[in-house]
């Protein structure tokens, strides 16, 4: 099987593959600069679009495709629906649950990018931005702001705000150390995607204690697919799915 990783839940599947002696390969995006070693055959970077992942399946012989990329690499998982249908491949989600608002949670939430940065018009505000880095320089537009960027690995490149921190860490984090960081740097909004799990939901448990709002960034709209939210239904599905 191939499973397209890089998230906790990934590595956690890929764990019980090799348990189990299972033929699997492991497929990386490339975007952080050293990934976590996993107990499975791994590869590096992308395949060359739709028709390069289509091709990858067939000239590998896969069986089963399972996609537990994170819930915001929506072309990845676009293109596995596709090329999965293109090779005849079952193909099965892995996925975390989203996040919900709960008592005591001050949440805007907003159905992209776009919209998150119009509702950061207005006053400069102390805003903790943990949305990764792929898309800081689109809120350069909203230069008013003092941002704190959490991010995996240092910028390669000039971050384009005015004025801004940045934070190397890697999660999973805790309440406690994200209500060091909320207080630290006088965080007044939190900016964020909605990537569900265990292991960044810490900045929201923090910001519910402090009263600090959250901007919530909602997950992009996916083509139909099967999906399931454990590493067991996984295993189920491959000893119940034979392959086409």
């Amino acid at each position: 099987m191939l499973l397209l990783g890089g998230t906790g839940e990934a590595s956690a599947l890929a764990s019980a593959l090799a348990a189990r002696g299972i033929d699997a390969c492991f497929s990386y995006a490339g975007r952080v600069k050293e990934p976590r070693p996993q107990p499975l055959p791994t590869r590096v970077g992308g395949f060359g679009g739709i028709e390069g992942l289509a091709r990858y399946l067939l000239e590998e012989r896969i069986t089963h495709l399972v996609d537990a990329t994170h819930p915001f690499a929506a072309q990845m998982s676009m293109h596995a629906v596709a090329a999965a249908r293109i090779a005849g491949v079952p193909l099965l989600a892995l996925s975390r649950s989203p996040w919900m608002p709960q008592a005591g949670d001050l949440w805007q939430r907003v159905p992209d990018l776009a919209a998150a940065l119009k509702a950061l018009a207005g006053p400069p505000r102390r805003v903790l931005l943990a949305i990764g880095r792929t898309h800081l320089s689109e809120f350069a537009a909203c230069p008013q702001h003092h941002y704190v960027l959490r991010l995996v690995d240092p910028p390669t490149e000039p971050v384009a705000l005015a004025h801004h921190d940045v934070l190397i860490d890697r999660g999973p984090f805790s309440v406690e150390g994200d209500l060091a960081v909320l207080k630290r740097h006088r965080i007044e909004l939190v900016v964020c995607k909605n990537a569900g799990g265990e292991g960044a939901r810490a900045k929201l448990l923090a910001a519910r204690q402090l009263g600090v709002p959250v901007l919530m960034i909602e997950r992009p709209v996916l083509p139909p697919r099967a999906e399931v939210h454990t590493v067991e239904a996984v295993l189920d599905w491959l000893a119940h799915t034979p392959p086409v």
